[in-house]
């Protein structure tokens, strides 16, 4: 499955077929919420929170690609991420687009 962020594919011709997205919401376990906050303390980078949000992202685009491919898709294009905090300890990660069909 193509996935481009951008509007236009060059050299293809395409039809709309619709929105796709791929949702996911995660968190960590205790001890690595205990971490984060001694980290928190001393700054620098939570590599665990990182870690947690590179998966949720991976795991968000495989689940658009899933939608994608169950309407016929070819590729999906203006690809985005959204993502936000639901509590101090949980993250979701959005991974959207328009899914289309090559005519050529």
């Amino acid at each position: 499955m193509l996935i481009t962020t951008t509007e236009r594919i060059p050299g293809h011709n395409y039809e709309v077929i619709g929105e796709v997205f791929g949702v996911t919401t995660q968190s960590k376990n205790v001890l690595s919420n205990i971490g984060a906050g001694l980290k928190n303390i001393v700054g620098g980078e939570i590599k665990a929170y990182t870690s947690m949000l590179h998966e949720s992202r991976e795991k968000a685009i495989t689940r658009m690609v899933a939608e994608a491919e169950d309407k016929g898709a070819d590729a999906v294009v203006m690809m985005r991420f959204d993502s936000g905090s639901i509590s101090t300890d949980m993250q979701s990660v959005v991974a959207y687009g328009t899914a289309v069909k090559f005519i050529d």
